[in-house]
């Protein structure tokens, strides 16, 4: 399991990385309001290699059979070790190149705000809440634990499907077609 977890791992850190530093390379194009769309949809993308592990596991270790929690358990090593090249790839990004990427999206988020109808009282307070943020997220462990956060809703939606769509239990003289199998 430790080899088909850390391949499929590490193929979807790959291309998770990948996907977001070229669509960050693109974030003035893309614009903040596109930004998560892409983003998310960039998650989906490299965590279908939950499901392909999964289904490699099941196939050559347990012979074709695997249990719903145990499918759950290799989809969330996968996904772990995914997130953690995502969320290292984006510390780089952030304090190497993009230092001022939160302050550009704050004075967005105002903007957005202001175009809104926002009261000066509700934008100040705002704005505040915004800057308390900002210095928290200086922190690298509270940057690292947002942005572990980031894909979660992902991580756990591809882990449950795949888990959903892969779980067989032993067969009992049936194929999972209905097959009478001797």
């Amino acid at each position: 399991m430790k080899k088909i977890v850390l391949t499929y791992g590490l193929i979807a850190g790959a291309i998770l990385s990948s996907l977001m530093a070229i669509s960050m390379s693109f974030k003035d194009q893309i614009g903040f309001d596109n930004g998560m769309i892409v983003g998310y949809a960039t998650m989906v993308a490299a965590l279908l290699m939950v499901y392909f592990g999964v289904r490699t596991y099941r196939d050559t270790v347990l012979g074709g059979t695997i249990r719903f929690w145990q499918a759950v358990r290799a989809g969330l090593l996968i996904s772990l070790i995914a997130t953690t090249c995502y969320v290292a790839t984006w510390q780089v990004m952030y304090y190497r190149f993009m230092p001022n990427y939160l302050q550009e999206y704050s004075a967005h988020a105002l903007e957005n705000a202001r175009k809104s109808g926002k009261s000066e009282a509700e934008l100040a307070a705002q704005k505040a809440e915004m800057d308390k943020f900002a210095v928290m997220y200086q922190n690298p462990l509270v940057n690292i634990g947002f942005t572990f956060l980031e894909p979660l809703p992902v991580v756990l939606l591809m882990t449950l499907l795949a888990a959903g769509l892969l779980s067989r239990k032993k067969s009992d003289g049936v194929s999972p077609e209905g097959i009478a199998v001797s």
